[in-house]
């Protein structure tokens, strides 16, 4: 049997890579930065969710080295026994007094938060009505509910209201998306998502790890961008993105809906708590995004510098106003070979294909981060246009 199932999977891995789906781990030996070092020395990093710069920022490494020295490695403990201490607590009054709610709970990662929240607070007497794009984090935590499942087309307010009505007879409903779709960098419509969940009687559910710290005036997220913040009811978020780039996760809500995640949140309960170090590094970069203006406007001045270079030099580029810039190739093949001549240029991409992303949609995700230079965007356009010249005609 064991035999069976080895060679099955070898097979399987064989089909990968025959097909250029197979994905290799590229290997760093610096810190996460605008530039960052490995086997092929110095490189342009255009792939982190680094969006603010924060990643290797000293302030931040400051507070997680003596929060170190005073709080310790690591708690070996899960919240409710031992695991809690002043820090985890302050850092969850602080997250809920920056994005407006009345408080917040920490998780592993935001992936754990988005696997707990479900099964926690919706049975099958409820609907929950899901954007077909929504991160994975977000369907399989679904999937763990009892509740019954309706799939709306991306960003489709007709489909979407389609769904709620299908739903009417639920006790809950609750309309879930992403703030920004994360292959694609389009932003959810969220003042119709909100229109409709008035319309409709449903919680609005929205994952904004893509956006908070950097949209919205004050960094708050895809529900301040568009002025809905008091009607969007359950926020998910990471803390490994542009709030330091460490790792942890959180759901902000009404202080009744989080105290219920205490109770019955399993990946909550059953979860190391986050450790220290992470806590007050999270803690500082809440306070940096507060001051974050400059930063926020050249996050989103390189993004639109780095789409006109590109749309000049004649790429194919899904539309958007989000530091997320989406390069579209024919097939993924031709997209996995010019990530690897961009990284012998000195440019770090990454392609992504099927099943990350539709099978006719292969794609190298570019992100800008606040501290890439005008000479960063320039080389990078020039590496793309030389890496589709190196790349055999037959490829695109």
């Amino acid at each position: 049997m064991k035999t069976t199932i080895v060679e099955e999977l070898a097979s399987e891995i064989a089909g990968l890579e025959a097909a250029g789906l197979y994905k290799r781990e590229r290997t760093i030996t610096s810190s996460q930065s605008r530039v960052v070092d490995g086997p092929a020395g110095e490189v342009l990093n255009l792939c982190a969710n680094n969006y603010l710069g924060l990643a290797d920022d000293p302030r931040i490494l400051t507070a997680a080295r003596d929060a170190l020295d005073e709080w310790g490695f690591g708690m070996a403990s899960v919240r409710f026994i031992c695991g809690t201490q002043a820090p985890h607590v302050e850092l969850e009054a602080e997250l809920g007094e920056f994005l407006g709610t009345e408080d917040s709970i920490l998780f592993p990662s935001c992936f754990d938060a988005n696997a707990g929240v479900f099964e926690a607070l919706f049975g099958a007497e409820d609907a929950i009505i899901s954007d077909e794009l929504n991160h994975a984090s977000l369907i399989d935590g679904i999937r763990l509910s009892k509740a019954a499942r309706y799939r709306y087309r991306n960003r489709d307010m007709t489909d979407l209201e389609a769904q709620l009505s299908a739903a009417a007879g639920a006790r809950r409903r609750v309309i879930v998306t992403d703030g920004v779709f994360s292959m694609d960098g389009y932003l959810a419509p969220l003042p119709e998502i909100c229109d409709l969940a008035e319309r409709y009687d449903a919680l609005v559910f929205v994952d904004d790890s893509h956006a908070v710290g950097f949209m919205g005036p004050g960094g708050r997220g895809t529900p301040e961008h568009f002025g809905v913040c008091d009607r969007v009811d359950i926020l998910s978020g990471t803390l490994g993105k542009a709030l330091g780039g460490g790792s942890g996760g959180y759901i902000a809500a009404d202080r009744v809906i989080v105290d219920m995640l205490r109770q019955r949140a399993r990946p909550y309960l059953f979860s190391n708590s986050v450790p220290p170090p992470m806590v007050a590094g999270a803690r500082a970069a809440l306070g940096l995004v507060a001051l974050a203006d400059d930063a926020r406007r050249a996050v989103h001045r390189n993004a639109a510098l780095f789409r006109a270079g590109m749309t000049s030099a004649g790429f194919d580029l899904l539309p958007g106003e989000h530091p997320i810039v989406p390069v579209l190739f024919d097939d993924a093949p031709t997209a996995v070979a010019i990530a690897e001549q961009m990284l012998s240029l000195g440019v770090y991409v990454v392609a992504f294909s099927y099943p990350v992303v539709p099978k006719h949609a292969p794609r190298i995700r570019v992100q800008l981060s606040a501290t890439h230079t005008d000479d960063d965007i320039i080389a990078a356009v020039a590496a793309f246009s030389r890496a589709r010249e190196l790349v055999p005609a037959r490829a695109h």
